[in-house]
């Protein structure tokens, strides 16, 4: 029969502030510190490789590959610095003290917003690339793909920073023990945070992806009709119905997997609760919204043949290579 860990003082010298140790299975807490260990050290990889691949190969600066760049280093930080903490508070203790418990919630807003900030972004482009391609050259340049990426990370710098004021001057103010890190947002403010960085942005995404949606239906059906009129038994046919299947697979995996990370994360506001960690911080709803850093580099970049090429050059080191950033990707 397996035993349960005793129930332990975080802090045994503090014995009538510190807080209490949960109890868990030995085996439970082995299986959950493999598999959450996996997911970061697999968060980590992927966005380090969408990183390396659009720094690195000049074939990939271009606007939309910036917005990748943006998402992926958001998305990598989340898996190199979030995760790993949180990880550690499965055991119910903070052993890291005041000043880095207020920090690593402030980073995890800002990391959390800018993701979201960057998905945004990405359907922008991708709306425009569909939408209006002819002046798509004039309208989405670099300078100013820069220009919004770097106002995505300043607004979410600040915008967290007057969320988080008052849990930033006291990060202990929460907290109903010695060795614990605890943020809550009152109603009122995490109405307005669920509206800013989950109704508004899915909002945005959904409208801008159903039209993209409906554009690429249109073309499709306008493809088929011209060509079956030149060539009624061509291929063309099967070939726009992909085109179909494949715009409706891309919208519905960016929407369902946003909705799935952080529907979780985002229920106590939605539902009137204040957000602490006893609700919305729990283990299940931040880890799935921390799972969306691992997914965005599947949904976002593995659509791309450039992403297997160029991954291939890296794992390969082929990357080591003199000339090797002017190897032909796209």
């Amino acid at each position: 029969m397996e035993s349960l860990q005793g129930s332990e003082l975080c802090f045994p010298q503090l014995p009538n502030i510190s807080c209490w140790k949960p109890m868990r299975h030995h085996a439970e807490s082995i299986f959950l510190y493999i598999l959450l260990s996996c997911i970061s050290l697999l968060t980590v990889a992927l966005n380090l490789l969408v990183i390396i691949s659009i720094s690195h190969f000049r074939q990939l600066h271009t606007p939309t590959n910036l917005l990748l760049l943006s998402l992926a280093v958001s998305d990598f930080f989340v898996g190199l610095l979030l995760m790993p903490i949180q990880i550690l508070l499965l055991e119910g203790c903070w052993y890291l003290g005041t000043f880095i418990c207020g920090l690593f919630y402030y980073a995890s807003f800002i990391l959390t917003s800018a993701s979201v900030g960057n998905m945004v972004l990405i359907s922008v482009d991708r709306y425009v690339a569909i939408c209006d391609p002819l002046c798509y050259s004039t309208k989405v340049t670099r300078k100013r793909v820069k220009i919004c990426v770097f106002l995505c990370w300043i607004c979410s710098v600040l915008y967290n920073g007057v969320i988080l004021i008052d849990f930033l001057k006291h990060p202990d103010r929460y907290n109903s023990c010695y060795g614990e890190c605890v943020v809550v947002v009152n109603f009122i403010t995490g109405a307005v945070d669920v509206v800013l960085t989950f109704v508004g942005p899915i909002a945005v995404i959904i409208v801008l992806y159903m039209r993209v949606f409906m554009v690429a239906l249109s073309q499709a059906g306008a493809m088929r009709s011209h060509f079956a009129a030149v060539r009624p038994w061509g291929s063309v046919g099967v070939t726009a119905k992909k085109s179909e299947r494949k715009a409706a697979r891309t919208l519905g995996v960016v929407v369902i997997v946003f909705l799935i990370c952080f529907c979780p994360y985002f229920y106590p506001s939605l539902t009137g609760q204040d957000m602490s960690t006893s609700v919305a911080f729990s283990v299940f709803g931040v880890w799935l919204l921390y799972c969306n850093s691992c997914l965005n580099p599947v949904v976002y970049t593995f659509f791309y043949p450039w992403f297997r090429r160029s991954m291939k050059v890296i794992v390969t080191f082929q990357i080591l290579q003199p000339g090797s950033c002017d190897a032909n990707i796209v």
